[in-house]
């Protein structure tokens, strides 16, 4: 079974990519010859995520998955949320991101969060929605080099450092992109026994 992943995003295709057993092939976007960005304008995960694999099932025709990732910080009433990857302006970076982050912040107690994943199937013309919850906090200062975006700020709840310093496996444990993508193989692995 082959699925196209509508994302540009290499991290997160190292990241799903080893979850997925034998009989399914990720296929990346430049591998289907797609080279556009595909914009996120809603102002949900879930509508993002349809928007991307939308799109890509119309450009073509096959079955395609996508996913939306949303961090969310109890004391800012949700946010970043839908605007994770742009928190701090469209041509921010990660670093950018996490500096407004803590400054939003500082000196607050409450430091509770959680990422929020969500993935768009698109499978014989019907989408299926699946999502990956990972609870946790915010650190105080950035650390580690590992994963991307605010892994060096978000420490999962059962871990006492961030996902920036552990390894993909170590991370892969308390993942809410795994957790997503586990209900994805299950679905289609189900599915693949009623043909």
């Amino acid at each position: 079974m082959d699925l196209i992943f509508a994302t540009n995003n290499r991290h997160k295709i190292d990241e799903i990519a080893p979850l997925l057993p034998a009989p399914i092939r990720l296929i990346t976007l430049a591998e289907a010859g797609i080279h556009q960005d595909i914009p996120e304008p809603h102002d949900t995960l879930e509508a993002n995520a349809r928007e991307k694999s939308t799109v890509i099932h119309r450009l073509t025709g096959r079955s395609c998955f996508s996913e939306d990732t949303g961090l969310e910080v109890d004391a800012l009433n949700g946010a970043p949320g839908v605007k994770t990857a742009r928190y701090a302006g469209e041509n921010a970076g990660a670093a950018d991101n996490i500096r407004l982050l803590l400054s939003n912040l500082q000196g607050e107690k409450n430091r509770k969060a959680r990422f929020r994943t969500v993935i768009s199937l698109i499978l014989n013309e019907k989408e299926y929605l699946f999502e990956g919850i990972c609870e946790g906090r915010i650190s105080e200062n950035p650390s580690g080099a590992k994963g991307f975006g605010y892994d060096p700020i978000f420490i999962p709840d059962g871990a006492d450092k961030p996902f920036a310093e552990m390894p993909l496996e170590e991370k892969q444990v308390f993942s809410h992109r795994r957790k997503a993508t586990d209900q994805l193989v299950d679905f289609l692995l189900s599915e693949a026994t009623k043909l």
